[in-house]
């Protein structure tokens, strides 16, 4: 892959911002889905239900950003001389770490014995959600050598001594299994199917429109009850990640419209016309599959990639156009530290289970009372954040 001449060095700060609100969001509907009667529009759609809510946004916007950071960060290592086996083995291990961390996560939810297992299901979801951050911490230059192989190594190994320590509820057998791959997981899996092809086709715009055309068939296709390739097992893995990357690849795509300085002027047209494209694929295919998040229909991915392209686009204009950016100030520590602020909920919630730590009363769970408090808690988690990225505690895969 070669080096674009005519494309932005600099990070478009859009992006960032999009990936904060996103975050924002994030916080606040997982705090909310543990409150009482809230309206139905503030959580996920049922499976049965042919509808969305901007909650049902939230995932697919992740993987959106993700398809739209790719061109970036592939130049970025261009630019700085990488050769193409540190570029392959960087992505690999990205891939790798979010699908462990995401199968990690799983397994401390649920399905396991805790009478069978040496150490409390509590503790060890803890140590599962903590130890992402010595691993994968970004250390300062004049951190210790010493201190960081530690850090490093040591919750590595305690990563391990985690997997020998559970033991299955319904098999008595030792180990995780992937009973799903998580979010994380599913975010890694689809960056790992599009980032490979990107390369493989060079992060040609017409071959990223030609991915994202065959992960919505593959969807289309894996959705439909006595189609052939319904019946193969490894086909129901790949077109289930494909479905994921269909937005990343939207992503993708939207990206590299905006990386080449000359067609600046034919960006209005060309974003608007991906968007009506993305949405009456969406509408074409939703009566024989639906909308539905729960069971990932291409109706749901192409829909979420319609509010994706629109809302990045006034983002751009709002912010690279009408210079219009210190409101973004406000979002962007979770921006910088995405891995980190996904996780420290997860931990927060394991401490104070384990040592019966109650935060809030219960009249903070249920109602507005609940809405508003799950407001607050993101809004203390961006300022936590901004508390990390100045004391350099920032995860890196």
């Amino acid at each position: 892959m070669k080096i674009k001449e005519n494309l932005y060095n600099q990070r478009i700060i859009s992006i960032d911002a999009l990936r904060g609100i996103t975050i924002f969001i994030m916080i606040f509907v997982n705090e909310l889905a543990s409150v009482k009667n809230v309206p139905q529009w503030m959580k996920h759609m049922p499976a049965d239900a042919d509808a969305m809510t901007f909650v049902d946004v939230v995932f697919p916007a992740f993987l959106f950003i993700v398809g739209m950071s790719v061109p970036f960060a592939f130049n970025a290592r261009l630019l700085k001389g990488d050769s193409a086996k540190t570029i392959w083995t960087h992505t690999l291990k990205r891939a790798l770490a979010l699908i462990v961390i995401g199968v990690y996560m799983v397994n401390a939810e649920y399905g396991y014995d805790a009478s069978k297992m040496i150490i409390e299901p509590v503790f060890w979801g803890l140590l599962a959600y903590a130890m992402p951050i010595p691993i994968w911490n970004k250390y300062p230059k004049d951190f210790p050598v010493w201190l960081k192989n530690t850090l490093h190594y040591g919750g590595m190994l305690v990563l391990v001594a985690l997997y020998f320590l559970y033991v299955q509820e319904e098999t008595g057998e030792i180990g995780i299994t992937p009973k799903w791959w998580g979010i994380l997981g599913l975010i890694g899996w689809a960056y790992l199917f599009t980032v490979v092809y990107y390369w493989i086709v060079s992060g040609r715009l017409w071959a990223m429109i030609a991915f994202l055309v065959v992960c919505v068939a593959a969807n289309a296709i894996n959705l439909t009850e006595g189609s052939a390739l319904h019946q193969i097992p490894w086909f129901g893995f790949i077109a289930g990640h494909l479905t994921h990357a269909a937005v990343v690849s939207a992503g993708v795509v939207i990206s590299l419209l905006f990386f080449d300085r000359k067609v600046a002027a034919k960006i209005n047209w060309a974003v608007v016309g991906f968007a009506v494209l993305f949405f009456v694929t969406g509408y074409l295919l939703r009566p024989y599959f639906g909308i539905s998040k729960i069971k990932s229909t291409p109706s749901w991915t192409m829909f979420s990639a319609t509010i994706c392209t629109v809302l990045f686009y006034f983002l751009y204009w709002l912010m690279e156009i009408k210079k219009q950016t210190k409101w973004s100030n406000f979002f962007m520590p979770a921006a910088a530290n995405p891995l980190l602020i996904y996780i420290l909920p997860g931990v927060i919630y394991y401490f104070c289970k384990a040592f019966q730590i109650h935060i809030i009363p219960g009249y903070f769970r249920e109602g507005v009372p609940g809405i508003i408090w799950s407001l607050v808690f993101s809004t203390i988690m961006l300022f936590v954040m901004k508390l990390c990225n100045k004391y350099k505690i920032q995860l890196h895969l």
